[in-house]
């Protein structure tokens, strides 16, 4: 019996286009249990369409998906409940605070009252959120909102953890705990996969990145496979190299 992390993440020519023009085409992924997962690559390569995809926001428009196992077409409650995303701009509701915000999120998953508390106390330390935590969220930074949002999926404690852009609108410390929180959670067993273009981050705490490139996977591996088959070139010069964007796709945002 083979003793190889479960596969959490899967996809076999997914693809998707709007209006005609493809997004996402022929992507190909696997990633396993307690993984670490940087998806790189230029505004419009495909990386928020991917990830939205992979949350069940959007429908493929060719190929197959799985996460945790399942499909979104057989049981997206399921993989749901098992998920967390993290989008670029996160939704909260302005005229709670942060820590009423979590709250809510955690009754809707039916995280127990005792876990909930004791994982939101841990969660808003760990993220600096400090009297943050019980201000409206209305008042909130871009970088406030995407921490409070954090820690509200994370409450739930998901199996899978999706984000966009995770440090964009942080400051540096703020960036140092989340990436030191990200390392915790995939010590636990999450699997997680962000996008970014901010190739320290994903070369610090990666186990392994992707590269796409209009809209498709150009390359994949560790840090330094990748740098070893460009000649033992910088990630920023291999990205570069990957990443002409003059045939790139206007359709995804990110």
């Amino acid at each position: 019996m083979s003793d190889a992390p479960a596969i959490m993440i899967e996809t076999r020519g997914l693809g998707r286009h709007y209006g005609g023009k493809w997004a996402l085409q022929g992507l190909d992924l696997a990633i396993a249990r307690g993984e670490l997962y940087g998806f790189l690559g230029q505004n419009g390569a495909g990386k928020t369409t991917t990830l939205r995809l992979l949350a069940g926001l959007l429908q493929p428009s060719a190929g197959q998906l799985r996460v945790a196992g399942r499909s979104h077409a057989d049981d997206s409650a399921a993989i749901k409940q098992r998920l967390g995303f993290v989008p670029d701009t996160p939704p909260l509701y302005d005229y709670l605070t942060g820590r009423q915000y979590v709250a809510l999120v955690a009754s809707l998953w039916r995280v127990d009252r005792r876990a909930r508390d004791e994982r939101c106390d841990r969660l808003f330390e760990l993220l600096a959120l400090g009297d943050a935590a019980d201000e409206l969220c209305k008042g909130y930074s871009h970088g406030t909102r995407k921490k409070v949002h954090l820690a509200a999926v994370l409450v739930t404690a998901p199996e899978v953890l999706l984000l966009d852009e995770p440090t964009t609108g942080l400051d540096p410390l703020s960036t140092r705990r989340l990436k030191e929180l990200l390392k915790d959670e995939v010590a636990r067993g999450t699997t997680v996969m962000f996008s970014t273009h901010v190739l320290e981050t994903a070369e610090q705490i990666c186990h392994r990145v992707g590269v796409l490139a209009r809209g498709r996977l150009v390359a994949e591996g560790t840090v330094a496979a990748l740098r070893a088959a460009h000649g033992g070139q910088s990630l920023e010069d291999v990205f570069v190299q990957l990443s002409d964007t003059s045939g790139a796709s206007a359709q995804d945002p990110a």
